[in-house]
């Protein structure tokens, strides 16, 4: 069984509509391991997105990943990194619509910064980016504990609506 990281970002949270469909879909693929609501700082999304550091669009992402909460979630199942990222579709948001209509992010992607979700490349990023958002996982005992009906618990907005006004 692989794992991997889903990052829901700031505007997709904030949608009710698209957090239920997405919840729906990781519910119906994947074992969720440990899930959180996150407040990304400035130093998180730079170590975060580290890799991208010296590209033209580094400082619109880290800034927008810390305009406000993210849901975390450590996703398992077969082939998982290939499956969340098919769900996500193409990461440019333009291709996305044109490609893959039903994906993620041409659903609720906006731009190629504000793309839905985050999802790892490949092994060593999905444990890269795990500890960094959830310092305190371990991936030996999670193997060995998983459940396969642990529910995907995000708060939806619409439930803490305060928090954002």
């Amino acid at each position: 069984m692989e794992i991997t990281l889903a990052l829901i970002k700031p505007h997709v949270l904030r949608n009710t509509y698209a957090m239920q469909q997405i919840r729906a879909l990781i519910a119906q693929n994947f074992t969720v391991l440990d899930q959180k609501e996150v407040c990304i700082t400035k130093e998180l999304s730079e170590q975060f997105y580290a890799e991208h550091q010296g590209k033209f669009f580094y400082h619109r992402l880290t800034s927008f990943m810390n305009s406000g909460p993210c849901y975390a979630l450590i996703l398992q199942s077969e082939a998982c990194i290939q499956k969340w990222r098919g769900l996500l579709g193409p990461t440019k948001v333009f291709r996305a619509v044109y490609s893959d209509p039903n994906c993620i992010r041409a659903l609720y992607g906006l731009s190629d910064t504000r793309n839905a979700c985050h999802g790892s490349d490949s092994e060593a990023s999905a444990l890269r980016e795990i500890s960094i958002l959830f310092p305190e996982f371990n991936v030996a005992v999670a193997n060995r504990q998983a459940k396969k009906d642990t529910p995907f618990n995000v708060v939806l907005p619409a439930e803490i609506a305060a928090t954002y006004s």
